[in-house]
């Protein structure tokens, strides 16, 4: 039996998803009170800044802080709006967001290109430090 492609997974989640470009996500944490879930590795956070206002998901306990049943659940996935995943480049937050769709999040998308596509755009970013003092 042959092993599905990583990239076959990706592009299937991409077709039962919503996808967004780094300005549609921004226009909608600004206009609609979207949050953005940064689902990166800490390190890579820590490597490469991370978006301005965005909350660290890690990919690991994502589903855990989204069942209300789990004892690591974050209530902030209990609030009435828009989480926007994003990763480095796409694929991780588009995995992700299937996944959270799948158990019933209602309002879950993704950045198409990710944290690379984020910054190529020039949007706002800021450096680990930074990000961490404004979150905590």
């Amino acid at each position: 039996m042959a092993v599905k492609s990583v990239w076959q997974m990706v592009d299937q989640a991409k077709t039962e998803i919503t996808n967004l470009t780094p300005a549609e996500a921004q226009r909608r944490v600004e206009e609609e009170g979207a949050l953005i879930l940064d689902i990166r590795d800490v390190r890579e956070l820590q490597r490469g800044g991370a978006i301005v206002g965005s909350m660290h998901a890690p990919r690991g306990m994502l589903e855990f802080w989204i069942d209300p049943q789990s004892p690591y659940y974050n209530e902030v996935f209990g609030e009435d709006r828009e989480f926007i995943l994003s990763c480095a480049s796409g694929g991780r937050s588009a995995l992700s967001t299937k996944t959270l769709q799948d158990m019933g999040l209602p309002r879950v998308s993704h950045i198409e290109t990710g944290f690379a596509g984020w910054k190529e755009d020039e949007m706002p970013i800021s450096d680990y430090d930074t990000y961490r003092a404004a979150r905590d």
